[in-house]
């Protein structure tokens, strides 16, 4: 462990050191037991999962009008959302969610710390899983320690085969359930089963399952310590107001072993006995008395281990809580900050903007650009005639016909067909001619308004502004 100073020391109000996040040492190939614990953050982190993991898992498997709710469908081009069915062309809505849940990530982050990591992060959730397997095939971590240990036995290879077997199935129930959002659960079941799925669907079924095997069950910490770059700028965004996990160095030190009963104080001791069990509990292996490291989730479990050493000891809870360099500021002082705000404001402005495309989204879109490859316009039997490119897209599920009108202060006409067949997520590009007599003509470059409309649905409908040149009038 690497020689840190005390980041918080909380009985010295005045004290405001600056938050500083130490550098991460070289893997060490040190293998990290856990201790398991229970405690409020425990809980907190089991509930919270809880729902995440069945959304995840169940999502796939939940039908919406004859399909799966969330079905991101790559050979028509075609993501289906709950009740919404997306594009490519509505890339710029996912670029919005992924801006947005950047942005609240960063607000949260200034407002609680890295709680995302300690109880949503998909990483400490499926460890969180493993770590739980490995439990109960193994024993606590003691056993865990001398089973290790132990030379090979019978009973060793049984607790051994067991656990990578069960983590191999769960591996293999996560790669199915993710790979099954791009490729229908139900054809995906029934292609394995009558061995007809294909290579490419079975080599990216193995390639999930092994990396989560991987990740969840070997690499655990040394993904957020060497691999995830959230830990690399948090102190970037952490204040002086921002929640992190904090050891009380004034309350706790010196350390040292005591009896219960023991008049420690005269000791020269403090409250914290040196036993350990913050780190022997830690998920990234650190010693939280070392002061904040970028390896800290903010999981809360050294908290429930410490708590629960101090009720044995008869003494005060909180050596190890929640707090920051300012104390502990209440959640409506820690939200009414300058910097928070501004994240706020960002965000809501976007949430809205969002809210607002979503809601005011025409399934059908017109684009229409002038025929670059033709005169400005045409002086032909007494028509004046321009000639437009109208590109369609259909974003509907289903084929439509679309019909083409223009709209303007002069009686105009379209010359050619005026119904367009699109098939469901056709993009499809027309050209146009429009003509208008001669004597109509009342300006050299007039407004016009080029109309396509649904015939299935005619409350779906959509125009493009652009102009209708001719000769000068006099």
């Amino acid at each position: 462990m690497p020689e840190t100073i005390p980041l918080i020391n909380l009985p010295e109000p005045d004290a405001k050191p600056v938050p500083t996040v130490h550098y991460v040492p070289a893997y060490d190939g040190k293998k990290v037991y856990t201790r398991k614990t229970q405690g409020f953050f425990q809980r907190l982190r089991q509930y919270a999962s809880l729902p995440l993991l069945l959304a995840f898992f169940l999502l796939p498997w939940l039908s919406i009008d004859g399909r799966p709710a969330v079905y991101f469908d790559m050979d028509e081009l075609k993501f289906h959302v709950l009740w919404g069915i997306f594009w490519p062309q509505d890339s710029i809505l996912l670029a919005s969610i992924l801006i947005m849940a950047a942005f609240s990530l960063l607000a949260l982050t200034v407002w609680v710390g890295r709680v995302w990591c300690g109880f949503s992060c998909p990483q400490t959730l499926w460890t969180l899983m493993f770590i739980w397997i490995e439990d109960k095939c193994e024993g606590d971590r003691n056993q865990r320690i001398k089973l290790d240990k132990a030379p090979w036995s019978h009973q060793k290879l049984i607790k051994k085969f067991s656990k990578h077997s069960l983590w191999l199935l769960l591996s293999s129930f996560t790669a199915l359930t993710f790979v099954a959002y791009f490729y229908n659960i139900h054809t995906l079941l029934d292609d394995i089963f009558s061995l007809s799925v294909s290579v490419s669907g079975l080599v990216w079924i193995a390639l999930f399952a092994l990396m989560t095997y991987l990740n969840a069950g070997w690499l655990r910490e040394q993904v957020c310590k060497h691999m995830c770059p959230y830990s690399r700028f948090q102190s970037a965004m952490y204040d002086d107001n921002t929640l992190l996990v904090a050891y009380d160095a004034g309350r706790g030190e010196g350390r040292g072993p005591r009896k219960p009963g023991t008049l420690y104080r005269e000791q020269g001791l403090g409250d914290c006995i040196d036993c350990n069990w913050c780190v022997q509990v830690c998920p990234a292996d650190i010693d939280i008395r070392d002061g904040l490291q970028a390896e800290c989730i903010n999981c809360g479990l050294c908290i429930d281990a410490c708590d629960s050493v101090m009720e044995k000891m008869g003494y005060k809870n909180g050596l190890i809580k929640f707090s920051s360099v300012n104390g502990e500021p209440s959640a409506l002082k820690r939200f009414f900050k300058p910097k928070m705000l501004a994240y706020c404001v960002v965000l809501l402005t976007m949430l809205m903007t969002f809210t607002y495309s979503i809601t005011d989204r025409i399934p059908l879109q017109v684009d229409v650009i002038r025929d670059r490859g033709a005169h400005m316009f045409r002086d032909r039997n007494g028509y004046i005639e321009n000639v437009y490119l109208v590109k369609l897209n259909n974003m509907m599920d289903h084929a439509d016909t679309v019909t083409l009108t223009v709209q303007g202060d002069q009686p105009y006409k379209i010359r050619g067909s005026k119904l367009i067949y699109l098939e469901a997520g056709e993009i499809f590009t027309v050209a146009l001619r429009l003509v208008l007599k001669k004597e109509h003509l009342r300006s050299s470059n007039d407004v016009v308004f080029i109309r396509a409309q649904s015939s299935a649905s005619p409350e779906v409908a959509a125009e493009q502004k652009t102009v209708f040149m001719g000769p000068v009038v006099k």
